[in-house]
């Protein structure tokens, strides 16, 4: 291969925010060579968050980005789907012939859990990409009987909107409280008269057995018939294509990448839903599913990509090691989140989870770890301000909900 940085060829695997935003930062940054971005839909590359608000009731057609792939001179194949790896001879499998490249960046996302037997049911629903949401729209236009499977952040997402819709809903879920593994118990619960608020029935505390075109049977033996079931009980990296390459995964499935985002394998790089990195901030190792990770990531991709003396100095990599940010808008609040808590940290809260607005502090050696805000927006950025800084904070000044945050700062 050429040794001519102009003659390099840039390859990205993965058209979503982070595959585009990796394209785009490497532009800025100055890569001289050619970018390839690959994605396996037909569709312009697209954002993903609208799909389940403005464009799933119809207020929005599409959400593709508004970028001049052209004037970028980004090369893009789309409805192209990978199929496997070969790290020692720098080739892409694809359906349709091998890529070759000088750098590969691995952004291929997540694809969402589906219950077993459910994948080929008619009117079994997911809402990942473009295509789920269109088949949806219909669903909600006709104001039916919808039944959600999950009450994690896309469950209770689709909800509000078939609620809003018009639709009947009830949502199931195998975890006595809604968005379990996000939230501990204690703290979710709060959130479980937003459900019968909004008119939706929510029933936790048992699984769905089995899946038919008119809904489902749960473990207890209860049937509840729907017009449509929607599923949406997590995802996973999507990386069955890297099977059998020199790609190490970890054992969740995701990429495993070091802080500087490098996979095991030379000049392969990995960034955003697919790829796990370790956090020396929180101690452990982190795979962030959420759409600021896929922002946020691809600039350090781009820089140590682009660094003139990359290969011989670590000072001259740029490590990621971010505050995780999240948000939502379900059941007509607005949901924010930062951080990355552990079980054994102390919980605080400012405010009354019973009025509009509260948050829920988490604290470990006098250190904010992370942050929940509903409807407290204030809260939320002047404390992932803290946690990037690394301030200590005094707990007791933490609980008062009317002093400002950052006067907890010590």
């Amino acid at each position: 291969m050429s040794d001519s940085r102009s003659s390099q060829r840039a390859v990205i695997v993965g058209a979503g925010m982070a595959g585009v935003q990796t394209a785009v930062q490497l532009r800025e940054r100055g890569w001289p060579g050619a970018i390839k971005l690959i994605g396996d839909e037909s569709h312009p590359p697209y954002d993903r968050p609208p799909l389940s608000k403005a464009v799933l009731l119809g207020k929005a057609e599409g959400s593709s980005f508004d970028i001049d792939f052209g004037a970028l001179d980004v090369e893009l194949e789309l409805g192209r789907g990978v199929t496997g790896l070969r790290t020692s001879e720098r080739l892409v499998e694809t359906g349709s012939g091998e890529v070759p490249y000088d750098q590969l960046v691995i952004a291929t996302g997540a694809a969402p859990r589906t219950l077993p037997g459910s994948e080929d049911v008619e009117r079994v629903h997911l809402l990942r990409t473009l295509d789920d949401a269109a088949r949806l729209r219909p669903v909600l236009a006709a104001r039916g009987t919808v039944l959600v499977v999950g009450a994690g952040w896309i469950g209770a997402e689709f909800a509000t909107a078939a609620r809003e819709a018009g639709c009947a809903v009830t949502v199931v879920e195998a975890a006595g409280q809604p968005l379990p593994g996000a939230l501990p118990a204690e703290v979710a619960s709060h959130m479980r008269d937003w459900y019968a608020q909004s008119g939706a029935e929510l029933r936790t505390g048992v699984a769905v057995r089995t899946v038919d075109p008119g809904g489902v049977q749960l473990a207890d033996g209860t049937r509840l018939s729907a017009d449509a079931v929607l599923v949406g009980i997590g995802s996973r990296p999507a990386t069955g294509w890297l099977t059998g390459s020199a790609v190490e995964l970890d054992e969740r499935g995701a990429v495993r990448a070091d802080e500087w985002l490098r996979t095991t394998a030379p000049h392969v790089y990995a960034v955003g839903d697919c790829a796990s990195f370790p956090s020396a901030r929180y101690g452990e190792r982190l795979l962030v599913h959420h759409w600021d990770n896929a922002l946020q990531g691809p600039r350090v991709v781009a820089e140590n990509i682009t660094a003139e003396r990359f290969a011989d100095s670590a000072a001259e990599r740029s490590v990621y090691d971010p505050v995780p940010y999240f948000w939502s808008e379900q059941f007509g609040r607005f949901v924010q989140y930062a951080g990355h808590h552990a079980a054994e940290d102390e919980i605080v809260y400012r405010g009354d989870p019973a009025e509009a607005a509260w948050s829920v502090c988490w604290l470990r050696d006098g250190s904010l770890t992370a942050l929940l805000a509903v409807g407290r927006p204030r809260d939320l950025a002047q404390g992932r301000k803290i946690m990037e800084r690394g301030l200590k904070v005094d707990g007791k000044v933490l609980a008062d909900a009317e002093a400002a945050l950052k006067k907890a700062v010590k």
